[in-house]
This record gives structure tokens, sequence and C-alpha cells, in this order.
């Protein structure tokens, strides 16, 4: 049995868990614990699960949010479930969800054992493109130079281009560069993993996501863009003290080291899941109705090179609960 039959539809539940609790701290403004309630949906949900989980891409140490920390165990953890690596993000974009913009999701990878990349929880330079510009980038090219790639590949000129940019002073430099070569740019203030999943999907008018984010992303977007047949490059940048020696404990040597999607999420089995909080390009976010929620989610598989789109309705368990589309 595969990872995907063995798990996915539970992996599905985890998100949609996790959804729902963000979602009901939407708007209010606390960030942190929106962040909060859904790491601790999305860890009750997995620990249930019939696997021996271990967590090796977590966020929290990056800004001192609660978290599922690396290393940590999930799932029954008996002798016959399978061994699963994990990657979470339970809030992708925690400021979306405190003030009620689009885009924010619950998010999780998982992959058969020594599937994902394990690294610290840093910041990581990326750049992700669709299936026509696959290993024709480089992510130390210019992006003008990369910008002339991408077009080409696509039969197009520069100036159709759209790139996303994560909104920090550290890319006014790289927005600079983009505007000179001619492409046009969505600045958005946080969600660069939903971006990354646009750039690789045909008709979504994103044709590339460049900057540096985080690493727990970079490895999540690396296991989406795998089932979507995208490419990706990213390189670790520690900021912290220790993070380099951490890299080294983790069997990264070389700090300037390029990983490929494939590098991050190596794996031969691969699933990735995703529920949205707040609506946006894919998803719509959890809707609340008189004794239930209903939830719009995207489950992809690797292996099974399958791509599903799951609107689900959960009741509270109270009887004659009308649901309404």
């Amino acid at each position: 049995m595969t990872l995907e039959q063995h798990l996915s539809r539970e992996f599905l539940s985890v998100v949609e868990e996790a959804a729902i609790a963000a979602a009901r701290t939407m708007g209010q403004g606390q960030r942190r614990y929106s962040d909060q309630v859904a790491v601790e949906a999305m860890r009750k949900a997995m620990d249930a699960l019939p696997m021996r989980g271990t967590i090796v891409i977590g966020e929290g140490e990056r800004d001192e949010a609660p978290m599922l920390f690396i290393g940590e165990k999930v799932g029954r953890q008996l002798p016959e479930h399978p061994e699963v690596d994990i990657a979470v993000d339970p809030l992708e974009g925690t400021n979306l969800c405190a003030t009620g913009e689009p885009n924010s999701i619950a998010v999780l990878a998982a992959a058969n054992k020594g599937g994902l990349l394990h690294a610290p929880d840093c910041y990581m330079e990326k750049i992700i493109v669709g299936p026509a510009a696959k290993g024709a980038v480089h992510l130390d090219a210019t992006p003008k130079e990369n910008l002339q790639i991408i077009a080409n590949r696509l039969d197009r000129q520069v100036k159709d281009l759209v790139v996303i940019v994560l909104d920090r002073p550290r890319h006014e430099h790289l927005i600079e560069e983009i505007r000179s070569a001619g492409a046009r740019i969505r600045l958005i203030s946080d969600g660069d993993l939903s971006a990354g999943i646009s750039a690789a999907v045909r008709g979504t008018n994103v044709h590339a996501v460049m900057g540096t984010g985080g690493a727990p992303e970079g490895v999540l977007a690396a296991a989406a863009i795998r089932c979507l047949n995208g490419g990706m490059q990213g390189r670790l940048v520690p900021t912290k003290e220790g993070q380099e020696e951490r890299m080294r404990t983790m069997g990264i040597t070389d700090p300037r080291r390029i990983f490929t999607e494939r590098d991050l999420a190596p794996g031969p089995e691969i699933i990735f899941a995703a529920s949205g909080v707040t609506d946006g390009a894919f998803m719509r976010g959890v809707r609340f109705f008189g004794h239930g929620a209903r939830t719009s989610s995207l489950l992809m598989s690797f292996s099974d090179r399958m791509i599903r789109f799951v609107d689900s309705v959960r009741f509270d368990g109270t009887p004659d609960v009308v649901v309404e589309f």
C-alpha cells in the first residue's frame, strides 16, 4: 500500500481541522493566538493517525511562535505503522488570518522517511517557475536573465510576465531589477507558499516567484512543485548565530549550496495537503453555518500523479442541520 493510499485522506483531515481552528480567530488581530490554535489542532489530529511520524520541517524558532518543533514525534507510533517525514505550516499567513486578508492556508507535506530535506528554521533564497521553465532558470543568474529565459520558454515577451515578490525592505534591489527588466510585479505582504503554487499552475497569470522567504515554506513549496511538475531552486540563508552549525549537524556542509525541488523533496512518495483559512486563488476560506463548517482544500500526490480539489462539509452532530451551497 502506498503512502497516498494509506494516509492521504487522513492528512486532508489534519489540514481541515487546523484551518477551521484558525478561521474561528480570523480578523481578531491576534496572529500568535491564531497560529497557536492551528498548531494545537494540527498536532491533535496527527497524533490520532496510524503512523510513526517525525516533524522534519516545523516553524516557531524564527519568530518565536508556537510550533510543531523539528524532531517532534507525531502519530500513534506503533511498530506496524509506516515511518513518515512531515513538513508543516499550520497557519501560513498568520498576519493574513489576523487581518482577514486573502491567501491564509493550513498546509503540510508528507513523504516516506528521508523524503524531505531536514533544515533549520532560517530563511531561504528562492526562485519558482512553472513546467515550461523548469531546469532553465538559475538562482545565480540575474533577474533579467531569468526573466528572459522564462519569456522565451513561454513564447512571450518579458513585459508580459508577472512576478510575485514578498514586500520586504530586503527586496528593494530585486524589485528594481525586475522592473528595469520590464516585467510586472505583484507585491504580497505574506503567503509566499501560495504564491509558489500559483507560479506552477497555468492560467493564474503568475509566471515566477523570486526573493527570500522562510525555509520551511521552501520545503513545503518544493513538495507542491514536484506534484505540479514545476521548477524551483533554493539556497539557505542563515541569519542567526548557530544556524550554520545546525545546518552542518543536519548534513548540509555547504551553506552556499543551491537546492532544486528534487533536493528539497526527494521522496518517491509525496503528499501535499492544504486547506483555505481565508479566500484565495485556489481555495475558499472556511465558511461557518449554524451547526457546522465548510472547507475548501487541495490534495496532491506525486507518486499517483493526482490532484484533487476537495469541498467538505462538517456537521457538529446537531439534528436537522440545513446545509447551504
